[in-house]
């Protein structure tokens, strides 16, 4: 897809979301069922049912995914997708290109080891390998709108607010 093509796809869309804001407005959801043999979590994913469990660092057998490894694909994969949009519309050519993202946990936290260890990730790095004749400007601009456009990035560096409720069954 060229940035043409992607302008074509996108500019009806966008059109009605200026005309109807409320259009824009769309609620995802994920959904899952507790494992009543094991601890772990099935997940659906939309494309297939994923087991999460423990990681190993906390009992885990490592035959279930860990949800903070899924937090980490989220990133990569919306940072990756986001990124080629990007620089589809930039004209940017990009002949390979590679992301990763690694997370900090402190394990002590989430098994109630030392209430002073934070729960959840410490620090989180995306990195991007790119192979490209792009001169430095058109990259610093990638990365910049990338980083501005990238909804689990964004969701990750402004934390939301979280509702959590309980109900009975």
């Amino acid at each position: 897809m060229d940035s043409a093509e992607l302008r074509a796809l996108q500019a009806p869309i966008k059109e009605r979301y200026r005309a109807d804001p409320k259009a824009g407005l769309v609620t995802l959801r994920a959904k899952g069922a507790l494992d009543e043999a094991n601890i772990a979590c099935k997940v659906e994913t939309g494309r297939a049912l994923v087991a999460a469990g423990l990681h190993p660092a906390t009992g885990g057998s490592g035959l279930e995914l860990c949800s903070g490894d899924m937090l980490l694909e989220a990133l990569v994969a919306c940072a990756g997708v986001t990124l080629k949009a990007v620089a589809t519309a930039l004209d940017i050519p990009l002949k390979s290109g590679a992301v990763s993202a690694e997370g900090d946990l402190d394990f002590r936290g989430t098994l109630g080891v030392a209430k002073d260890a934070p729960v959840g990730f410490a620090a989180i790095r995306l990195r991007f390998d790119l192979e490209t004749d792009a001169p430095q400007d058109k990259l610093d601009q990638l990365l910049k709108l990338t980083e501005r456009y990238c909804v689990v990035y964004q969701t990750i560096k402004s934390g939301p607010p979280v509702a959590v409720a309980l109900h009975r069954a």
